[in-house]
């Protein structure tokens, strides 16, 4: 018991950096993936395609692939464009995670009912005005569901940035077992992601209940 208690220090500041670049990762993903969603629902078709063949790519290929690309490729290919490790993990992780969210976002737009849009331009609103006053903040709540659930496939997926070196909550998990001989550490650090993810469980399932569009 006090073997793993003196393991505690290092994993909590390993899980402090993994929380961190969950919730930066998620939030420019969200914000990246509003206009994402909006591009794919646009009448302009070059935009529309553009967005898709983004969503396409990113959803398409796997996150560690775009992550060796953008830590290891790119400057490789024009060298101005080397990254540092923490800016490349968030870059990776945000792009990713705006494909996803970009979808998500997507259908909760669709989701509000036609008559809405009508009524909005009734009353001499443009297609933007109504998008922003009238559509989009009633999708908020049918997005919390959706959104809870790719931000708890990114806390767990942000263990892959361990390989490019980051000290998150794996990697310093990986470095002490291999350093103290002792594979038991494991415990501890998968009890941490446990944790983490039933903590954000329980406060996502308490906002969709909040706000439910069911209720």
């Amino acid at each position: 018991m006090n073997q793993f208690l003196s393991y505690m220090p290092p994993l909590l500041q390993g899980s402090f950096l993994t929380l961190e670049l969950t919730i930066v990762s998620v939030i420019f993903g969200m914000i990246f993936g509003l206009f994402l969603a909006l591009g794919r629902l646009s009448k302009n078709r070059v935009l529309d395609r553009l967005c898709w063949f983004y969503i396409w790519l990113f959803r398409g290929t796997p996150l560690l692939m775009q992550l060796f690309f953008i830590y290891y490729a790119l400057p490789m290919i024009y060298l101005p464009l080397t990254l540092p490790k923490m800016p490349a993990a968030f870059i990776a992780l945000s792009l990713n995670s705006a494909a996803y969210l970009a979808e998500i976002i997507r259908a909760a737009i669709q989701s509000i009912d036609k008559g809405q849009m009508e009524a909005a331009r009734a009353l001499g609103m443009t297609y933007g005005q109504a998008m922003q006053r009238i559509i989009i903040p009633q999708s908020y709540r049918r997005l919390i569901p959706p959104v809870g659930n790719e931000f708890i496939a990114l806390l767990k997926d942000s263990s892959l940035v361990s390989v490019i070196g980051m000290t998150e909550l794996m990697r310093t998990t990986s470095v002490m077992a291999n350093s103290s001989g002792n594979a038991s550490i494991y415990i501890p650090a998968a009890l941490l992601y446990l944790a983490l993810t039933t903590v954000f469980t329980y406060v996502f399932e308490k906002l969709e209940k909040k706000y439910s569009v069911y209720e």
